[in-house]
């Protein structure tokens, strides 16, 4: 592999912003704020709208739309059976 050319990849905070839940994992993304985490460590903070903790998809939030396909669709739109 060439040198130089890579980003550094380190460890992270990232926090939801939605639920205020926040979970430690590697990337190479940086950031100039800063946060404590629970081992004493220092690392960048990386601030995110969704996370597992606030998605529908992994809480069972998720609306499920019951819409049939496009024929059924056609159909309703023009009150045919």
């Amino acid at each position: 592999m060439k040198e130089g050319i890579h980003p550094e990849y380190r460890k992270v905070v990232f926090l939801d912003t939605s639920s205020d839940f926040k979970f430690l994992s590697g990337s190479t993304r940086s950031s100039n704020e800063t946060i404590e985490w629970e081992d004493g460590n220092t690392y960048p903070l990386i601030k995110v709208e969704i996370s597992s903790d606030s998605h529908p998809f992994y809480t069972g939030k998720q609306k499920a739309d019951k819409v049939g396909g496009r024929v059924d669709r056609f159909k309703k739109k023009y009150n045919m059976k």
